[in-house]
């Protein structure tokens, strides 16, 4: 393909994903998060293969960086489906009400 069919393919791609993403509601929301972690995850362990089957040293530089971006990207999505479902438990103690289970003591 060339250059201009790639970036037609992408743009595309970039505004069906935020028109699909924008009409989810937020009940969904804490679900989709993790089916998309799950999805880092595994880009993670691809990335892990590709770098160990590297044979220069910018493919091996370029597929470090991808390891490093898709792990951030993995522990940043358990992180914030974390703090969401903490907004979602009730009662006392660990994530219940607005403070997310900090009570204030005197």
């Amino acid at each position: 393909m060339d250059g201009v069919a790639l970036l037609t393919v992408f743009v595309l791609a970039a505004f069906t994903g935020y028109e699909v993403i924008s009409k989810v509601s937020s009940t969904l929301h804490t679900p989709l998060m993790s089916g998309s972690n799950a999805i880092s995850g595994i880009i993670l362990v691809g990335t892990i293969v590709v770098a160990a089957r590297a044979d220069s040293a910018l493919s091996l530089s370029l597929a470090l960086l991808a390891v490093a971006l898709a792990a951030v990207n993995t522990v940043g999505g358990f992180l914030v489906t974390d703090r969401m479902l903490l907004m979602f438990r009730g009662g006392r103690g660990r994530g219940g009400g607005r403070d997310g289970g900090r009570e204030k003591r005197s």
